[in-house]
């Protein structure tokens, strides 16, 4: 709990923070074209623009909390800002000019490993350099083989999973398919496949979860088996950065911009007065009547920060599930949280997540929760409350979102959704219902 709140005041303050200023000479380079083909020169004069699309080098989050985005010789500060030569705040990094850009980076969390603990390891081809308040440890650099013994030179990735997230704490390293767990008691080496996973280019560790980039996408995985549960790939610039084209231009054009993207929903209800809501991303977007209201979720729902995998209504409250926890808000202006929530979804509603969409219909007790192409019902008035399974959706191999309204069960995938009278025919429908669009029909984008 601690490093979460340490987290979140350290990004809050991120703008205010300032780096020790050492200015040394570096070396121009030219990196390959970026993810939408765009080629960036990075040399002191560089320009870079992380809101283009590229792909980063290296990802970590350091001792107080703030992530930096590693591409070629500058980095990121925080989610927004511009980019910075790394040897300002690290000139060691520039000293051996045959070594390259940072391949990987982690700040290390080890019980196990005390004399290390908050300290930021850099990987550049065959070494390894490790800072402590910016500044670098004793003699270093290192080889990697040398602090890492079986850990291969020429990194991809590397991620820290400290206990109880590991059995032990560990350190994940990746080189394209190849994933390497590097015991920090044992000094072990454990070689994982990953087969759910895209091949990482940085990964982190932020509030707790996981996070593999590759290209200008990303998504959130399970760092002991690699599972990636709920809807991934997503796009870095709708998380990670603040990016003008992507964000808050206006109120409009966001609420435009919600109503037309043909990006999936993550999650999609309706109350019990009809007001419509919809998340994606860090955004919501709602409807009462003919209002568009369109704001992220943190700051409506700023306990939940962002990404939810399913939200229903049910007597005046949002059922807001996340991973493996429940957050309820009261209904209102502002919408209150509930104390005592967030709640393990276990106890709230006796299921293991994730799950990708649930809902109540009008006059109803009972959740209607979707795990893969399994419905489950949950009776709401039952103590405790406990699952017990309704049937399957034959149509459809996964769904990204779904709700009960008047003219029946809405599922949504994609950028479309298929209308069904009741919880029943959609499972024992046949024939696959008319197809229709999500941002035209649902929400009315005229484009």
């Amino acid at each position: 709990m601690r490093l979460i709140q340490t987290l979140t005041l350290c990004l809050a303050l991120s703008l205010s923070l300032a780096a020790p200023s050492h200015h040394m000479e570096g070396h121009a380079q030219k990196d390959k074209p970026d993810a939408e083909g765009h080629k960036h020169e990075l040399h002191h004069g560089a320009k870079l623009d992380r809101c283009a699309g590229m792909e980063f080098d290296a990802v970590a989050v350091n001792e107080e909390g703030i992530p930096y985005f590693f591409k070629g010789d500058h980095f990121f500060k925080g989610f927004h800002g511009k980019a910075e030569l790394s040897n300002e705040t690290f000139p060691e990094l520039d000293d051996y000019h045959h070594l390259g850009h940072v391949n990987a980076a982690f700040c290390m969390h080890s019980e196990d490993s005390p004399d290390h603990h908050d300290h930021q390891f850099f990987f550049l081809d065959n070494k390894v350099f490790s800072y402590y308040e910016h500044k670098l440890e004793k003699d270093y650099p290192k080889d990697i083989s040398e602090v890492f013994p079986g850990i291969p030179d020429h990194l991809d990735a590397a991620v820290e999973c400290p206990k109880p997230d590991c059995t032990d704490d560990t350190v994940i390293f990746f080189k394209g398919d190849e994933i390497y767990h590097f015991n920090m008691k044992t000094k072990k080496v454990d070689e994982k496949e990953f087969k759910s996973m895209p091949n990482c280019t940085g990964a982190f560790r932020y509030m707790d979860h996981y996070y593999c980039f590759h290209g200008h996408q990303f998504s959130k995985f399970d760092p002991v088996t690699g599972e990636v549960h709920g809807k991934y790939p997503k796009e870095t610039r709708d998380y990670f950065m603040r990016c003008p084209h992507f964000g808050q231009k206006s109120t409009d054009d966001h609420i435009e911009r919600e109503q037309c993207s043909r990006v999936h929903l993550d999650a999609i209800t309706s109350d019990d007065d009809g007001s419509l809501y919809a998340f994606r991303g860090h955004h919501f977007l709602s409807i009462t009547g003919d209002k568009f209201h369109s704001d992220t979720i943190e700051s409506a729902f700023k306990e939940l920060h962002s990404e939810v995998d399913a939200v229903f209504s049910y007597e005046g409250h949002l059922y807001m599930i996340k991973d493996n926890e429940v957050f309820v808000y009261k209904v209102g202006e502002p919408h209150t949280h509930l104390e005592g929530y967030p709640k393990p979804l276990k106890e709230v509603l006796g299921i293991e997540g994730p799950v990708d969409a649930a809902f109540v219909c009008a006059d109803h007790h009972i959740a209607h929760v979707i795990k893969g192409q399994t419905v489950y019902n949950v009776d709401m008035k039952a103590t405790p409350r406990a699952p017990a399974k309704e049937g399957s959706i034959t149509h459809f191999k996964k769904i990204d979102a779904a709700m009960c309204g008047p003219k029946g069960v809405t599922v949504v995938i994609g950028n479309h959704y298929y209308l069904y009278a009741s919880p029943m025919i959609m499972m024992m429908a046949k024939i696959m219902p008319e197809q229709h669009r999500v941002s035209q029909e649902l929400f009315g984008c005229d484009h």
